[in-house]
């Protein structure tokens, strides 16, 4: 029977969960995850507990937060006057904003408390510096990326 490899595009349910059991993603119940091993799409960890399974077969895997999103970084976080918004916006706990910063890089932060006075930003991923356990089945291996 066909094992996965690199290069290989596969389809694969899983269920991630946190250390205290917490269901943070799921595809059980929709369309399993498609990606192309070894092409950067998951996070390595992810990708690497593939490698080798066969359709059908089911593997649990804990990958540590520095593999996966990487440490919760403090400096990720600002408190912004809500003064620098213009047009007073209505801001909602777990709202997503893209912010240009002054490099002109853009980045995602999430909204994280709300006073009448301040905004706090985080621009840590949700999972960042959290250890991450999946339970993967692969579905099927679709093909060889280099014989496409």
């Amino acid at each position: 029977m066909a094992q996965a490899h690199m290069g290989d595009r596969v389809k694969v349910h899983y269920t991630g969960t946190l250390a205290d059991g917490t269901v943070f993603d799921k595809t059980e119940e929709g369309a399993p995850l498609e990606f192309t091993m070894g092409g950067q799409e998951v996070v390595p960890g992810f990708e690497e507990a593939v490698v080798g399974m066969q359709p059908g077969e089911t593997r649990t895997v804990t990958i540590l937060a520095e593999e996966a999103y990487g440490p919760r970084r403090d400096e990720m976080v600002a408190h912004v006057e809500r003064e620098r918004f213009p047009g007073n916006p209505a801001f909602k706990i777990g709202q997503q904003l893209q912010i240009t910063q002054n490099d002109g890089q853009k980045l995602v932060a999430r909204v994280t408390d709300v006073t009448p006075t301040t905004v706090t930003l985080d621009g840590n991923h949700p999972l960042a510096g959290k250890d991450l356990t999946y339970r993967i089945t692969l579905v099927s291996i679709m093909a060889d990326s280099c014989s496409l």
